[in-house]
């Protein structure tokens, strides 16, 4: 074990720009094969299966600790190259270890350090500009850089950002105006607001709503530190919100259970025309739902909670699409960031009195759709019944 972290030591001390651990002991691994990149200051693990790739972010001693780790028992080779030099460590069946090191000359034929490097990706937040809101979530130091542990959140927030900015570039209003429903300490809010005024140039009124007042108090303080004159915070409960102006573009981010129907009712009711919503804690349907037809679903109490989440989100999906949107529901994030990672987009088609008999089979079929699954559920959802009460559902379609 001295010999082999020795060895391994020596090649991260030469600072190599890949890494490829292979030759696994068993016959059928967890992982067939494992490349280390270096990127820019830190390195990054791809670990394969038989049929996925999972993405791993490292410091050097991580790396170390990693290298020595899987060549201890899971592994019998690791390859490495540096600018100067190619390095190749074996280990046999019995433990010995062989070790190797190639000064490598111009000509020398080595992988392409080019290709190792990920392509610099052109992020709509660019890396590099000082982006209060960032610095202030650690996200970015002070100098704008993308702090080392914080990768996979700048480009989770990248992510986000782009779904949004797809639905908004052809937005030809003077004024954007946005509602953000349980907006929490509100670190998107503040960095679309960032993005809109300050990248797209676009003017926009943004409210963001809370039910915690100390909340709001710290996120209007944050709006006047940054200076963002038209973001304005206010305490109050979605259910009983209103608004003289209605939203252009509702955000729900992670808004509890029914909390979620509300706002997607609201921005309902006022037409609006974009719709962003990361559901959470969807509780109602799993606490009310019978299954006559599929009782294995209730047997086992994770297979029910994950059922009736997705069957809420497709039943949400739906009814926005009876009520006249385009929707999709898309990965927000990687499912191994969060359980939460489903995103509901919802776009605005046609004007009231434009639909084509084509539009009102769709929305006739989306209503059906619902309906049919509710049977076999033996449950209502609040979205559902707010339609239905507020005289949605007697509308032809």
């Amino acid at each position: 074990m001295i010999q082999l972290e020795q060895c391994a030591a020596e090649i991260l001390s030469a600072h190599p720009y890949k890494i490829v651990i292979s030759k696994p002991v068993l016959k059928t691994p967890v992982y067939k094969k494992i490349n280390i990149l270096l990127k820019k200051g830190y390195y990054q693990a791809e670990k394969y299966t038989e049929t996925q790739v999972f993405h791993e972010n490292l410091t050097p001693d991580q790396v170390l600790e990693g290298i020595c780790q899987f060549l201890a028992g899971d592994f019998l080779q690791m390859n490495a190259w540096s600018d100067e030099a190619e390095f190749s460590l074996l280990i046999s069946r019995k433990g010995k270890i062989s070790f190797k090191k190639k000064l490598l000359k111009e000509s020398s034929s080595r992988p392409s350090r080019q290709m190792e490097h990920n392509r610099r990706k052109q992020y709509l937040l660019e890396e590099g500009t000082v982006i209060p809101p960032l610095v202030d979530m650690g996200i970015f130091t002070k100098e704008g850089k993308v702090a080392v542990s914080m990768q996979d959140k700048f480009r989770q927030i990248n992510r986000f950002v782009e779904i949004i900015d797809g639905a908004v570039k052809n937005w030809d209003q003077e004024t954007l105006r946005i509602v953000d429903f349980r907006c929490g300490k509100s670190y998107l809010t503040f960095i679309l607001y960032y993005y809109f005024t300050e990248v797209r140039k676009i003017q926009v009124e943004m409210i963001g709503l809370d039910l915690k007042e100390a909340v709001i108090r710290r996120c209007n303080e944050a709006a006047g530190r940054y200076g963002y004159d038209h973001l304005h915070f206010e305490m109050g409960d979605i259910n009983g919100y209103k608004n003289e102006n209605p939203a252009d573009m509702v955000i729900t981010l992670h808004a509890c259970d029914t909390a979620t129907d509300y706002a997607l009712f609201h921005a309902i009711c006022w037409k609006t025309p974009m719709i962003f919503s990361v559901p959470c804690c969807q509780h109602e349907i799993n606490s009310r739902m019978k299954m006559k037809s599929l009782p294995l679903i209730e047997r086992y109490g994770i297979i029910k909670e994950r059922t009736a989440a997705l069957v809420t989100d497709a039943i949400r999906g739906n009814l926005l699409e009876y009520c006249g949107y385009k929707t999709q529901i898309l990965e927000f994030v990687e499912l191994e960031n969060t359980p939460k990672n489903l995103l509901i987009r919802a776009i605005r088609q046609k004007p009231d009195g434009m639909k084509s008999r084509q539009d009102i089979r769709h929305r006739e079929k989306c209503l059906e759709e619902v309906n049919q699954i509710l049977q076999e559920f033996q449950a209502e959802p609040t979205l559902y019944r707010l339609l239905k009460e507020n005289g949605y559902m007697k509308e032809e379609a």
